[in-house]
């Protein structure tokens, strides 16, 4: 049950905050009053289209905030529970703020959610039927919505058995059917992917070999300049000494010189050890230089072999690189691809498969589903009948017409496989025909009433709003829809705009609609109207009838007084 409603700068609203009770409150005012700024912000608040258009004028934003009491609405609190979110003593907060520059904020419970949240749970609260709604009745592809909230717990369990066979199968088919294309175009791509396979596997790459290949060439490049440079070396170190020349003979020459004196002073035999410690280091130099020099010798084979390797690391990297390591991942990557591709078939095998159980487990639910439409249809038919007759369209005849989905669909749908269409003969002997083709203005008022009478014994949500659903009604049939509202009213909270004056002496409860100026500015305020107000404000609208004055008023108050009775019989 809606408990506040609040706004600030929404349209010709300054600021406003309205408190309901259970019952019927209507919302009545003269014409351009802005009764549809109330019904606009609500719609906003329940996470409608965000329009800038509503944001008064001079400021950069508006915001709605709604309170409910939803302790008896499980379905909400579980929604609630499922994003860790908490009904503080069993009210729940939505808000929605909207700026000029396009930014659009919701809170639940003082938390920032997404709008998609804000919408699937003001869906469990709030039912809001406006103006322009009655085109669903013209329209059949709405039809089937309406006889599905006529159904009870058991069939919202087969729409919801329903729809999961559907997700599933859905989610299989969109998987199955890039299987089928991805397989029907592999051969090309495996070709593709074997030769470049070949050549990878055939080159053996390794990781690093670039680098240690790139110094092996440079060495090649340079065998000249090495070998000089160690052959230097090794004759600085070693040459002409059978003549006393190079650092092995002076070395020599040295340690002879020492030899002589090591055993007279210590220091004198430390000298020694380590002159014959350098010695042999110098011996193992000249060694080493003797061996590098050998096998440097220029090998132009190697080195055409080296340049070929690198010539075709190279290639490959222009290909698949840019680097050796890139062109590795790259050769993994396809060799998983390909043998993904190679057991494509298996898997179009087991999937197809797969596709063809969901398939038939789907059309079991709608098949089962079709069977409870077709049984709640004729419960339907009869309850509209009865609604009907108490809107003075008891010669009407309601039939709900079922048809298979047209063959240019054959995929399976969310909601089943029915189409289904309602048909009414609104007078005797005439045909049944589709309701969108024959219906008139006053007679889509009270079906859709009727419709919304039934929805509400279902249960459903805890507030029900009607935008001026009295479009077309006049006469004697305003003060039977009147009843009829006052009826739902007893079962759910309803708000009503309404110009009927019939409807407005039904109220529990009276709000006033009114436009004024100040300072240049145009607002709109909303007050609840006591006994005497209620009384001056129908008066106005039954003098819009031919009434005047002190006659207007009497009327009004016996108005108040029928409507009293009147509420005591529907209950």
């Amino acid at each position: 049950m809606l408990l506040t409603l609040s706004m600030r700068n929404v349209a010709l609203i300054e600021s406003l905050t309205l408190e309901f009770q259970r019952g019927l409150h209507v919302m009545t005012g003269e014409t351009g009053a802005g009764k549809s700024i109330v019904v606009d912000a609500v719609n906003l608040v329940l996470g409608g289209r965000a329009d800038r258009e509503l944001i008064r004028t001079g400021t950069e934003k508006a915001w709605v905030e709604a309170a409910f009491d939803i302790s008896d609405c499980a379905k909400a609190q579980a929604l609630l529970a499922s994003q860790s979110l908490e009904a503080e003593g069993g009210t729940v907060t939505l808000y929605r703020e909207i700026t000029r520059s396009g930014r659009n904020l919701c809170r639940v419970c003082g938390v920032t959610m997404p709008v998609a949240f804000l919408r699937e749970l003001a869906a469990l609260l709030m039912d809001v039927h406006g103006q322009h709604e009655h085109r669903f009745l013209m329209e059949p592809k709405y039809h089937m919505q309406f006889l599905d909230a006529f159904g009870g717990a058991e069939h919202q369990a087969i729409l919801a058995q329903t729809a999961q066979a559907y997700q599933a199968f859905i989610t299989n088919h969109r998987a199955y059917a890039r299987l089928v294309k991805e397989n029907e175009r592999k051969n090309r791509r495996l070709e593709e992917l074997r030769a470049d396979l070949a050549v990878m596997k055939k080159a053996h790459l390794k990781p690093g070999e670039e680098e240690s290949l790139t110094q092996e060439r440079d060495r090649l490049r340079h065998g000249e300049k090495i070998r000089s440079a160690l052959s230097a070396a090794e004759s600085a170190l070693s040459a002409g000494s059978e003549e006393g020349g190079g650092v092995v003979s002076a070395w020599r020459g040295a340690t002879q010189a020492l030899h002589g004196i090591a055993g007279l002073a210590p220091e004198y035999q430390a000298i020694e050890e380590r002159m014959e410690s350098l010695g042999y280091e110098i011996e193992e130099v000249a060694y080493d230089l003797s061996r590098l020099r050998d096998a440097n010798e220029f090998d132009p084979q190697r080195a055409e072999t080296v340049e070929s390797r690198l010539d075709l690391i190279r290639r490959l990297e222009r290909r698949f690189g840019p680097t050796l390591e890139d062109v590795l991942t790259a050769q993994k990557s396809m060799q998983e691809e390909y043998e993904h591709l190679n057991s494509l078939e298996d898997q179009v095998e087991r999937m197809g498969a797969e596709h063809k159980r969901l398939l038939a487990a789907y059309r079991q639910c709608a098949r089962t589903l079709t069977q409870r439409r077709t049984e709640l249809a004729r419960s339907f038919e009869a309850a509209m009948m009865e609604q009907l007759k108490d809107l003075g369209m008891e010669k009407t005849v309601f039939q709900v017409a079922f048809a298979p989905r047209p063959q240019r669909q054959p995929m399976p749908q969310s909601d089943g496989d029915d189409v289904i269409e309602f048909m009414i003969s609104p007078n005797p002997g005439e045909p049944l025909k589709p309701l969108s083709k024959i219906a008139s203005g006053g007679e889509l008022s009270r079906l859709m009433l009727a419709i919304k009478s039934l929805e509400a014994a279902q249960g459903g949500v805890g507030t029900m709003v009607f935008d001026e659903i009295d479009t077309g009604i006049s006469g004697r049939m305003a003060q039977v829809v009147a009843e009829k509202m006052a009826a739902i009213a007893a079962r759910r909270q309803v708000l009503c705009v309404t110009h009927l004056p019939q409807i407005a002496a039904m109220a529990d409860h009276q709000l006033l609609v009114e436009k004024h100026q100040e300072a240049d500015r145009t607002h709109t305020t909303v007050r609840l109207l006591d006994h005497e107000g209620r009384v001056a404000e129908l008066a106005r609208m039954i003098g819009g009838a031919g009434d005047s004055g002190e006659s207007a008023r009497q009327h009004a108050e016996r108005m108040l007084m029928e409507a009293k009775r009147a509420a005591g019989r529907t209950q």
